[in-house]
């Protein structure tokens, strides 16, 4: 304590007993007292207080050593948190596959406000093929395909009266589960068929139909059905890309209503973000009447109306983006020639920082793979700037423990 204060102390004390001496010759005395006390307190706070702050020491400016150094400590633990969450959201796949590599640090890129790389939440769009991309397309083919085989050939309720063309399309489509090869103009076919074998469902009722068949069985693996026929190593890199806020849209060649229903409390995005292939929608009593004359009125339900409006594939997927979402995507994730157009609308002349993934069915023992379609994937890969996915080397499982592929035969 510095020699002043204790001065002022002591006159402050010989002053008030003089003052306490003459407190009778002065009555309005004690609130003087009071006064003086508080100045003195006040002082000595005072003091105390410049004493301890110049005895601190001075915190590092900025741009110091020791500021450097915390800011890049604190940056290096932030890094190190972010990898480790991304590897244990990522843990299906296996250390060196590249697409967890290149995707944990794009992600860091990406979210970072202070990098070059940073995208706005807003403008973190994600597109993901559904067949081949998210859930199985080999037991033996596609499940939109499947779903109308079983509804032409084997519902009890509908197979009586099937029409011819839609038979046609499922012997066309027999040969195609039985040789793994896809005819050319089957797509249409299909598309034409879904509709008309459909035809009069309400959208209800069209979904339950969708999910009664969805929780039947797989064909080629025990213990597994349609529903849980997605690859899980993928729905692993769509939580990973929500946790980063990154907005997921399935973008698929099957019917939009099929994908409602086979996606639907597998994935959790909303209904809105399932694009498909769409076939006509009607009131209920409409009869023919054109859209624009018809007016939907309180009896109306919507149905499905019979006609196959666009299959959305190759440019279509391009288009369905742009009307749909609006906003071109940053990520894109598919396995066909027919997800390449939209791989190149997401990686060429972007805003933002995007990449493309492409899926190899390489696989031959926990998947019907076909190892000439994923070299021909693979090329088309290094030709276009998409990075390939093994699912043989960059996955330690597909569907989960406890499914097993069947034997050929089985």
């Amino acid at each position: 304590m510095p020699r002043e204060y204790f001065t002022l102390a002591r006159k402050a004390r010989l002053r008030t007993e003089d003052i306490m001496e003459n407190k009778t010759k002065n009555p309005t005395m004690p609130w003087k007292i009071v006064s003086i006390v508080l100045a003195v307190a006040l002082i000595a706070v005072s003091c105390t207080w410049a004493i301890t702050a110049a005895n601190k020491p001075a915190a590092p400016a900025a741009g110091t050593t020791a500021g450097t150094t915390a800011a890049a400590s604190e940056a290096v633990t932030e890094a190190a948190s972010k990898a480790e969450e991304s590897a244990d959201m990522l843990n299906l796949w296996t250390e060196n596959a590249p697409l967890k590599k290149q995707l944990t640090e794009y992600i860091n890129a990406v979210t970072d406000s202070s990098s070059a790389d940073f995208i706005p939440v807003e403008r973190r769009i994600a597109v993901f093929d559904m067949d081949g991309t998210l859930c199985c397309e080999t037991d033996p083919g596609y499940f939109d395909h499947k779903l109308l085989y079983h509804r032409v050939m084997e519902d009890p309720d509908y197979k009586d009266k099937a029409s011819a063309e839609e038979k046609e399309t499922c012997a066309i489509i027999k040969t195609y589960f039985e040789t793994g090869s896809y005819p050319s103009g089957l797509d249409v076919k299909h598309g034409t068929a879904v509709a008309t074998a459909f035809k009069g469902m309400t959208t209800e009722e069209f979904d339950a139909y969708v999910k009664a068949y969805r929780d039947q069985p797989t064909e080629g693996y025990e213990n597994m059905t349609n529903g849980q026929a997605f690859y899980r190593p993928m729905l692993q890199v769509i939580e990973y890309l929500q946790a980063n806020d990154f907005k997921v849209y399935v973008v698929s060649g099957t019917d939009r209503l099929i994908t409602r229903g086979l996606v639907d409390g597998v994935i959790n995005i909303p209904l809105a973000q399932m694009i498909g292939s769409d076939e006509s929608l009607v009131g209920s009593s409409q009869n023919g009447e054109d859209g624009l004359k018809y007016t939907f009125s309180k009896d109306d339900k919507l149905v499905t109306g019979g006609d196959f409006l666009i299959k959305n594939l190759k440019m279509n997927k391009v288009s369905a983006i742009s009307r749909e979402i609006g906003l071109q995507p940053v990520l894109s994730f598919g396995n066909s020639s027919g997800d390449e157009a939209m791989a190149n609308y997401t990686i060429n002349n972007n805003p933002y920082k995007a990449a493309a993934f492409m899926l190899c069915c390489d696989d031959l023992e926990r998947e019907n793979g076909n190892i000439e379609k994923a070299d021909k994937m693979r090329a088309s890969c290094e030709k276009n700037g998409y990075t390939a996915v093994s699912m043989k080397d960059d996955w330690t499982t597909i569907y989960g423990e406890g499914v097993t592929r069947k034997a050929k035969g089985n």
